[in-house]
């Protein structure tokens, strides 16, 4: 590799702003607040409003889509069926 071109890679916290779920993961994002985490060392945090501990597709809570898709509500609108 090229030095001087890359960004620093290395571990940061991610923190679920909507479930305060947090995780130690690699990372190039840099961020100027820190967190000690469970091993004892302190690493960058990055906040991220969602993650797999609160989506909907992760969590199984999706909602089901009634107003139905364009081509339904287009149907709907011109009367076809």
């Amino acid at each position: 590799m090229k030095e001087g071109i890359h960004p620093e890679y290395r571990k940061v916290v991610f923190l679920d702003t909507s479930s305060d779920f947090k995780f130690l993961s690699g990372s190039t994002k840099s961020s100027d607040e820190t967190i000690e985490w469970e091993d004892g060392n302190t690493y960058p945090l990055i906040r991220v409003e969602i993650s797999s501990e609160s989506h909907p597709f992760y969590t199984g809570k999706q909602k089901a889509d009634t107003v139905g898709g364009r081509v339904d509500r287009f149907k709907k609108k011109y009367n076809m069926k």
